[in-house]
């Protein structure tokens, strides 16, 4: 069985992104439903997967990153309203025997992400 990692780096401080809350949605049309939420750690992971091997299955899901709030925290919020606050990530699954693991690569303008290893 597979499961889904992530992790947050902070591009202009050079670090982890430390205490960022992330929530993981199942996509099913217009409908959104979430089924994990995680803060990430020190190391700008969060402690587990955030869709372990059980809860693992084909689908489209959606990861929202409340960068905003860590932007603020760290000083690097700049004038309301925020260039980016909430990122949501949506990606497909379609291998439940593979690891899947998307990072967010964060900047206050500008964000990517791919799916990593």
């Amino acid at each position: 069985m597979g499961w889904l990692t992530t992790h947050v780096l902070d591009t202009a401080r050079g670090v982890p992104a430390e205490g960022i809350r992330i929530a993981l949605y199942r996509v099913s049309g217009n409908s959104h439903r979430k089924i994990a939420e995680a803060v990430t750690n020190d190391d700008g992971r969060t402690n587990a997967p955030i869709l372990p091997e059980q809860a693992f299955k084909t689908g489209t899901y959606e990861l929202v990153f409340f960068a905003g709030d860590y932007l603020r925290a760290t000083g690097q919020a700049g004038a309301e309203p925020l260039f980016l606050d909430n990122v949501p990530i949506r990606f497909g699954i379609s291998d439940t025997d593979a690891h899947y693991h998307v990072p967010l690569l964060l900047s206050p303008f500008g964000y990517s992400t791919y799916r990593g290893s």
